[in-house]
């Protein structure tokens, strides 16, 4: 019996093919000033692009956050560069992500405690270390008719990307390890 990916040939189908849309790298320095430009200057390290700053949605004095302050800054990277980076950030985890790190749309999500982790990093002691959050967007062929000007439409249910696609998707093609609870998928 074939799957609905699989055809009577034993071919895939092209449109059901999971690929990288986009990874997002962003690391919350929680205030502005000198700590969020190191932030800057460690991101465009890593990555070779200019960081975009992010805002405080609201104000928590606790913190002294106040609305509309740069607390954060982001990169999103597309195409190849985001393979090799995501390649070089999961070797930094040790290749092994949580069952818990991937949601229902098949997208996931892990953080990097500190940045010199990261292979190729160096250590720059005048900027310091920081920890980053390192979100993965998958998607399939097709998806760009929910993002297109003119005549937007939805995807389809079935063509959605399952959190157990996801899983396979990360430990077939970027061989990581994912732990389940007690168990181990993928283990190279």
């Amino acid at each position: 019996m074939t799957t609905k990916v699989e055809t009577e040939a034993g071919k895939q189908n092209p449109m059901q093919q999971i690929r990288i849309e986009k990874v997002t790298v962003n690391i919350a320095v929680g205030k502005s000033g000198e700590p969020l430009e190191k932030a800057k200057k460690v991101l465009q390290q890593m990555t070779n692009q200019t960081p975009c700053p992010r805002n405080a949605r609201r104000t928590v004095k606790d913190w002294g956050i106040r609305k509309g302050e740069p607390i954060s800054c982001i990169v999103t990277l597309r195409g190849k560069s985001s393979e090799s980076f995501l390649r070089r950030a999961l070797e930094a985890i040790g290749s092994k992500l949580s069952e818990s790190c991937f949601d229902d749309r098949g997208n996931f999500a892990f953080g990097i405690k500190e940045h010199i982790e990261i292979p190729g990093t160096k250590y720059v002691p005048e900027i310091g270390i920081f920890g980053m959050d390192v979100n993965v967007t998958l998607e399939r062929p097709g998806y760009r008719v929910k993002k297109r000007a003119i005549r937007t439409s939805r995807v389809g249910k079935r063509h959605f990307i399952t959190r157990q696609e996801a899983i396979e998707y990360a430990a077939n093609k970027l061989q990581a390890a994912v732990i389940k609870e007690g168990a181990v998928v993928g283990e190279t």
